[in-house]
Formats: C-alpha cells, sequence, structure tokens
C-alpha cells in the first residue's frame, strides 16, 4: 500500500520538482497540494507540465489539510516550516525543503537569518562522510520522522570538500568555493533580478563577503566531517541557465599529499554511491548533465603550483540539490530502497 503524501508549497519551483518525482514513485501516493495565495486553482494552472497530477486542487496550507499523511513535504519559504511542523504529528514523517531545520547552532541560525530557531532535525544530505571510518548521514536517517534538506549550494560544495576535509588532505581553514548558480535556487516569486531581461547576457554575485546563508551550513557539515575549525569563502554567481550549479572549490593541499592521495579518498568516499559520480582523472562535469538527475559529478585537480586542490561539482538545484535529496532522504527515512524514483539519468540536449 503507497504511502499517502502531501505536498506544501506546491506551487513553487521545488513543490512542482517534488511533484514531478513524486508522480512516479511507486510508493508514494499523492493525496493533497497545499498553497498560500494559490490556493483554491488546479494544480495544472500552475505546474502545467504535471499532466498526471492534473486531478488534484491546490487548498490552504492548514494543519488540518496536511495531518492525516503519512509523509508531508514542506517546500515552503524560509521560517514558515516551523511553525507548521510543530503542529503536526510526532509518527508523521515531515521532510522540509527550507531552511528552517538545517542548522543545529541556535546563534548562527539568528545571525544569518534572524528569526526564530525551530531546532534542528536529522540532515538529508546521505552522503555527507562523517568523521570516523566509514561513518555517514545516511545512518542517521533511518527512521527518522523529521528531516531537513540542505541548501542546494550546501550539498555542492558539502560533496566536494568533505572526504579531503575527514582525511586530513586538505587546510579546513583556507577555503574557497565560487558557484555559478540558475536562478530556479530563488524561487518563483517575482523580483526584478531574476526576470530574463536583467538575466540574459550577464553574471552577477550575491551573497558575497561571508553574508550568504549557506555559509555556516557548510561549516556544520565540514565539522561534522572532521574539521577542527573552518574557514570558507563562498561566492555565487547568478547566470543565465534555469536551473542547475557549477561549483569550483579550492582547498590548501596538507604537507606531502598528492594527487594519488586526493582521487583515492574520493574513490572511497563515493565509489559505492549511486548518486555520487567521480568522473576519469582530467574530466570536469557539466550543469547540462546533471539536468532532470539526482546526481553530483565531481571532478578532481591538483594546482601543483599554487599547491591546492581544486574540486569541480555539478548538480541540478532542483533535484539533488532540492527535490531529490528529500525524496532519496525519505526513500531511507521510511526502510525503502534509496533510489527508488530517483534517476541518475539527465535531459539532453
Amino acid at each position: 500500500m503507497p504511502h499517502s503524501v502531501a505536498v506544501a508549497g506546491a506551487s513553487g519551483y521545488a513543490g512542482g520538482e517534488l511533484l514531478r518525482l513524486l508522480a512516479e514513485h511507486p510508493d508514494f501516493h499523492v493525496q493533497t497540494v497545499t498553497a498560500h495565495s494559490n490556493a483554491g486553482q488546479p494544480l495544472i494552472a500552475l505546474q502545467p507540465h504535471l499532466r498526471s497530477l492534473a486531478h488534484l486542487t491546490l487548498v490552504e496550507t492548514t494543519t488540518e489539510n496536511l495531518a492525516g499523511h503519512d509523509v508531508v513535504f514542506l517546500a515552503l519559504p524560509h521560517g514558515q516550516s516551523g511553525a507548521v511542523a510543530a503542529q503536526l504529528d510526532d509518527d508523521v514523517l515531515v521532510v522540509d525543503c527550507g531552511a528552517d531545520h538545517r542548522l543545529t547552532d541556535a546563534a548562527a541560525w539568528q545571525r544569518f537569518y534572524g528569526t526564530e530557531h525551530h531546532g534542528s532535525w536529522a540532515y538529508g544530505l546521505p552522503e555527507l562522510v562523517l568523521e570516523g571510518a566509514g561513518a555517514r548521514q545516511r545512518d542517521l536517517l533511518v527512521g527518522a520522522r523529521r528531516v531537513a534538506v540542505p541548501g542546494c549550494n550546501v550539498t555542492a560544495v558539502t560533496l566536494a570538500l568533505a572526504p579531503a576535509v575527514r582525511a586530513g588532505l586538505v587546510e579546513a581553514t583556507d577555503l574557497v568555493s565560487v558557484l555559478a548558480v540558475g536562478p530556479s535556487g530563488a524561487g518563483k516569486a517575482l523580483a526584478t533580478h531574476l526576470l530574463a531581461s536583467e538575466l540574459m547576457g550577464s553574471a552577477s554575485a550575491y551573497g558575497v563577503g561571508g553574508t550568504h546563508r549557506h555559509v555556516p551550513e557548510i561549516q556544520q557539515n565540514l565539522r561534522a566531517a572532521g574539521a577542527t575549525d573552518v574557514s570558507i569563502s563562498f561566492t555565487p554567481v547568478l547566470v543565465p541557465m534555469s536551473r542547475g550549479i557549477l561549483a569550483t572549490s579550492t582547498a590548501t593541499l596538507s604537507p606531502g599529499v598528492g594527487e594519488h592521495d586526493v582521487r583515492t579518498a574520493y574513490e572511497q568516499a563515493y565509489g559505492s554511491e549511486p548518486f555520487v559520480h567521480l568522473l576519469p582523472a582530467g574530466q570536469f562535469p557539466r550543469t547540462a548533465d546533471t539536468v532532470g538527475a539526482n546526481t553530483a559529478l565531481l571532478g578532481l585537480a591538483v594546482d601543483d603550483d599554487a599547491d591546492r586542490l581544486v574540486v569541480v561539482s555539478a548538480i541540478d538545484n532542483l533535484v539533488k540539490g532540492t527535490a531529490g535529496a528529500a525524496v532519496q532522504s525519505a526513500n531511507i527515512a521510511l526502510g525503502l530502497p534509496e533510489a527508488t524514483g530517483l534517476t541518475v539519468n539527465g535531459v539532453a540536449p
């Protein structure tokens, strides 16, 4: 019998991507879709690509409408998930695609978000390597009933750097990451800087100088991987592609570390992972190869002259960066095969 599912925030980009994946999932049955200003409209009017779900109508995001389901996915703006989740029964699996339950440090939440901290949940990045041989975040998701999905940029950077940090191959106090990011990560709300006429033919940095909200989350993950202290210069750049993240992350190598050491550590970290793929030496990923897929593609290089590790990672910010991670984590929490309803195959051209 499939698990009954409600998706809150179903009219947005993250909600729409969740529904696209859930529509093909054999163990989930979407019964309820909710929205705020779009409540009362047919789902198909807001998500015209979801033809198989044309029978659904958006209803208000209320506790009453979300109650009674086995699984509730929250694709709500930051700051709105905490109050909603607090009213749902403890035995319901709630998966939050927003930021409300990602950070363990209340002071960091207050500094970067400026609102009440709602506590932390099991962190939905199964492939995150943790301090200690063989330890993975996946183990902490088994049986969970509250799951916080990582930020999309965080996923790209964490997967790129965590194996090197855990293996002691780099100096975690000298990390730099610059990302090319598609505007769908900013959500569907109208904003002048996200208009096509503003984006086309242009690239612009944002969240510069340590101000981006994903900084403390990246630091949190790399500490979990074994870093005593973490310092990262993180700069996302908005580029004219609808979806995708290409992150170039670099770090100073520890004394005596060479390319063989680096590749061995990454092969050990991700060699058996279904969704994190390490490319052969000399190859680097493109965002186009991840569109629609739950994959993270990584390319490695050692810059001998600069004595730095360079990792280029690519993900689809709406799949592996959000909805795919949510479904993958829900599968683990419920004891389903982890890859159910997810694909490693992208869409081309």
